[in-house]
């Protein structure tokens, strides 16, 4: 429902946006222009406009905490250049609440009230959205995540092992595999003893393997091993498309016997994501590819709190987190608040499974167990399962002892005395990345 500095109206009538802002003006000024430029106001008052219908349906300012002040703008403004005014530059944090009957359960209109058009007023050098909280019957008119934490556990058969999390790794069709080679490749990996495999984010549907093609070759294998072995393996299938086609994708992923689909969720868009969540019952991998446009300049966009919260609206059961020591930007605290932020429940929902990736291996387990406290993640693994020296089966298997090592709080390099796919994984992984 969001964090507690965010406290609702006991009534339910209203939800609260947190934000970030820098001016050169009063910040409560600006807070005021902010709640009405969202709601009922404009620059002047309009026909029609009464007192009471601006009680009724206008934005209110909660609350506005004094920041610091720097001397220069953190983005350009050719409004303020037009006025002639300058700085110094007054950052503050600003919560406005705003009727729950402005927007009602319309996913794309919320979006647009908590972050539209604020990017761009021209009283501002700098503007954040920082979270959002709603009221909980009002959060229960939109989507749920179908499946959550523990669906997906029961769909990847890991229900029955405490605290264990889903292991997985990543395979790229993009790089030239056809159909029946990623197929082969999707055995090998189940062979190996992984939990989850995902397709990349940037193959969807290419013509050296069409992705119908790649379902039926890739199911196939997964039902033979399962026929075998007994063991499920969950196949995030990316089928980032037009609506159509992903309904009509999701639908041969069902009936292949598949259990897990993945959406590139900045490009398809909430409504097209709130429509797929309806029309099949599969799993939602939704991959954030693009967030970073929104988040890397801590005075533009949105933080993945907000993110996430707009995100769990729309129905998905994952949401990626990126990973600690990773390749990417994101510092490891950012990393651990995103999937903190997941793993808090939200007005009933059951959570949603914090995905990271890039750059991991059983050397990045253990912070990340200590950072979240909790097994309750899926932990994708390319190079750190693919390249294991050993082979990918070991690869596996030092993940698998890296986790068991964090939940007993045994040191790694302890525990791998007794584990040589940890041990080796130590020497080769640690090597490399001095």
């Amino acid at each position: 429902m969001g964090p507690a500095h965010l406290a609702l109206p006991a009534d339910g009538s209203r939800f609260i946006a947190d934000y970030l802002i820098e001016t050169p003006l009063d910040p409560a000024q600006v807070a005021e222009v902010m709640a009405g430029e969202q709601s009922c106001g404009t620059f002047v008052r309009v026909e029609g406009e009464t007192d009471r219908l601006r009680e009724r349906a206008r934005a209110v300012v909660m609350g506005i905490d004094a920041l610091e002040t720097v001397a220069e703008p953190s983005l350009p403004n050719a409004w303020q250049q037009r006025q002639k005014i300058t700085g110094p530059y007054r950052r503050a944090r600003v919560r406005i609440s705003f009727p729950v009957e402005n927007v009602g359960p319309n996913l794309p209109t919320l979006a647009a009230t908590v972050a539209g058009n604020l990017f761009d007023l021209g009283q501002v050098t700098g503007l954040r959205l920082l979270d959002v909280a709603l009221p909980p019957a009002y959060r229960r008119q939109f989507d749920m995540p179908r499946h959550g934490i523990a669906g997906t556990r029961r769909l990847a058969g890991v229900d029955g092992v405490d605290d264990a999390p889903l292991l997985g790794t990543i395979i790229k069709p993009n790089v030239g595999l056809s159909a029946e080679e990623t197929a082969a490749l999707v055995g090998r990996l189940c062979e190996a003893g992984v939990d989850f495999i995902k397709d990349d984010e940037v193959c969807a549907n290419p013509g050296h393997a069409p992705l119908e093609q790649r379902v039926r070759a890739v199911m196939r294998r997964v039902r033979d091993y399962q026929d075998k072995s007994g063991r499920r393996v969950m196949v995030a299938f990316n089928i980032t498309d037009e609506l159509d086609a992903m309904r009509r994708h999701a639908e041969l992923v069902e009936r292949e016997g598949g259990s897990c689909v993945m959406v590139g969720l900045n490009w398809c868009g909430f409504s097209a994501v709130q429509s797929l969540r309806r029309s099949t019952p599969l799993a939602l991998h939704g991959h954030r590819n693009g967030f970073g446009m929104m988040s890397r300049e801590p005075l533009l966009g949105m933080s993945f709190a907000a993110y996430q919260a707009m995100w769990r609206l729309a129905g998905v059961d994952h949401l990626h987190v990126h990973g600690l020591n990773g390749k990417f930007s994101e510092s490891n605290d950012e990393v651990v608040e995103s999937a903190r932020a997941c793993l808090a429940p939200m007005a009933g929902d059951d959570a949603v499974m914090p995905v990271f990736s890039n750059g991991q291996w059983a050397g990045t387990v253990r912070p990340t167990f200590d950072a979240i406290g909790s097994g309750d993640v899926i932990f994708l693994s390319g190079g750190g399962i693919l390249a294991h020296p050993d082979g990918a089966a070991a690869g596996v298997a030092s993940l698998r002892q890296a986790w068991a090592a964090a939940r007993a709080g045994i040191a790694l390099e302890e525990y791998a005395r007794e584990a040589p796919e940890l041990r080796r994984a130590i020497a080769f992984y640690g090597a490399k990345l001095k």
